[in-house]
């Protein structure tokens, strides 16, 4: 008899035995440059205005280095399996924000208006009460499917928050015609920035249900399969939403967030490109037809066209286009001012966009005092956020969570584009708050719980799978007979 009667074989897997590495050295290597690189700005700011290291060096080091190290802490503990780079990369944006806010904190020109001095200790406050909201997230969501059973629950919750801008006594124009924020006990929030969180929930959860029914065709036209009549319907119910959204609240940004969020996650669910197509067609349809009837959207729109014209003819006094025209061109001024590399941290002007320097045209300050390669930069790190929220969708195990991380991923790389592309000429002026970078407590607090969730799902696809128990007939079975 051999001897490997003695020895029974066991098939075990080396993946499931062994594992996958953790990667959280590397996470906390990456996030050490991630807090010494916005330490050395905050420096390069100071000295530049000053002449001097800025006397509160030391305790922003070490305030945004604590944060940083107290979210590290969590992931290890409760997301040992998580993407390494979504932390690094988030805290990257959040310190590179906070600098530039306070580097417009120090201009003579806002503070001789009152609107600026303490937009910076207010921004690191709020990204306080963010990295506390991520550190919950990520201790109580043990499980993302969890979320799975709340969809309709969700659309509701949605559907409430963007309405909530519209209550009276509680709305507040803020954004000189956006009616998208509230405001509760003195301080402003804008619950579109959580609607998109709690939109992608609904919609991975109804997708995963409907998408081979909406995935069906009836017919092929122009090389593409159009869907049946009757699955139009959903698309049809988020366009109308998002065109009332944007009549009601006149909020270009949001409706275009909400509506291009959905088509994306439902290409994804279908694989038809159909949808990709009417969703685009939908779009235009209904941003030209409230741009027709619409003063607030008209107004953006013209300064979008024209913004020297516009801003001319407010300068004038013809007409009072002041708020859209003079802030575009003073970005597109600051844009060519900075050049390819920039006129340097704290060497700029983009102060004079005034109160808008610390919201979505903080992109602006960037690309004058940082340049081409500054705003190339920036826009790669948020890039990678989003390649990092697809690749996370890629390995998860179930649909559930693999819509929920294209619609998360899919919503952040939306807001980039909306605002990137109104500070820079592409696309009309939305209003909406640069991710990270701008000074809002809203936006930091939800993206930050946007980035938890996505750590979370990414946690689980990367986790290795149990080893399988062994099975005293399957060993019997191994046995080699004489």
């Amino acid at each position: 008899m051999s001897s490997s009667t003695n020895t029974p074989t066991h098939h075990t897997s080396t993946i499931g035995s062994i594992g996958t590495p953790s990667r959280r050295n590397t996470e906390l290597a990456l996030l050490v440059f991630a807090v010494v690189i916005p330490v050395f700005a905050y420096a390069n700011v100071g000295l530049a205005i000053d002449d001097q290291v800025p006397s509160g060096l030391l305790g922003y080091g070490l305030g945004l280095g604590l944060l940083a190290g107290v979210a590290h802490l969590v992931v290890r503990k409760f997301a040992p399996y998580a993407d390494p780079l979504l932390l690094p990369l988030a805290t990257l944006l959040n310190g590179l924000g906070l600098v530039v806010i306070w580097r417009l904190d120090q201009s003579k020109l806002l503070q001789s208006v009152n609107q600026a001095g303490n937009a910076a200790p207010r921004q690191l406050m709020y990204t306080a009460l963010a990295i506390a909201l991520f550190v919950v997230v990520l201790i109580f969501l043990k499980d993302h499917r969890v979320l799975q059973r709340y969809t309709y629950i969700s659309m509701v919750g949605a559907l409430v928050l963007l309405l909530l801008p519209l209550v009276p006594g509680l709305g507040a124009d803020i954004t000189y015609g956006a009616k998208i924020w509230i405001s509760v006990a003195g301080f402003s929030i804008q619950p579109g920035e959580f609607a998109k969180i709690v939109l992608a929930v609904f919609f991975a959860g109804y997708l995963m249900v409907k998408r081979d029914a909406l995935a069906l065709a009836s017919r092929r036209f122009m090389g593409l399969y159009l869907p049946r009549g009757r699955d139009l319907g959903p698309i049809l119910v988020v366009w109308a939403i998002s065109i009332l959204i944007l009549v009601f609240e006149t909020d270009l940004g949001t409706s275009l967030l909400f509506f291009g969020m959905f088509i994306i996650m439902l290409y994804v669910a279908t694989e038809r490109t159909s949808w990709i197509v009417f969703g685009l067609l939908m779009s235009a349809a209904g941003a030209v037809g409230v741009a027709s009837f619409e003063p607030h959207v008209q107004t953006r729109v013209q300064a979008w066209l024209d913004p020297m014209h516009e801003y001319m003819l407010s300068q004038a006094g013809v007409k009072d286009g002041v708020v859209h025209s003079e802030q575009a061109m003073q970005a597109l001024w600051a844009f060519g001012s900075g050049g390819t590399l920039g006129t340097g941290l704290g060497q700029g002007h983009s102060e004079l966009i005034k109160f808008a320097a610390n919201s979505d045209f903080i992109l602006a300050t960037f690309g004058e005092e940082l340049g081409l390669a500054g705003i190339m930069a920036i826009l790669l790190i948020y890039g990678l956020i989003v390649e990092r929220g697809i690749r996370t969708a890629l390995a998860a195990r179930d649909p559930f969570g693999k819509l929920l991380a294209v619609g998360l991923s899919g919503a952040f790389g939306l807001q980039v584009f909306v605002v990137a592309g109104g500070v820079m000429g592409l696309i009309p002026l939305t209003g909406m708050t640069m991710p990270f970078l701008a000074s809002g407590g809203s936006s930091v607090i939800a993206n930050w719980a946007l980035i938890a969730i996505l750590i979370r799902i990414s946690d689980t696809a990367r986790r290795p799978a149990p080893a399988p128990a062994p099975n005293p007939d399957a060993e019997m079975t191994q046995v080699v007979r004489p």
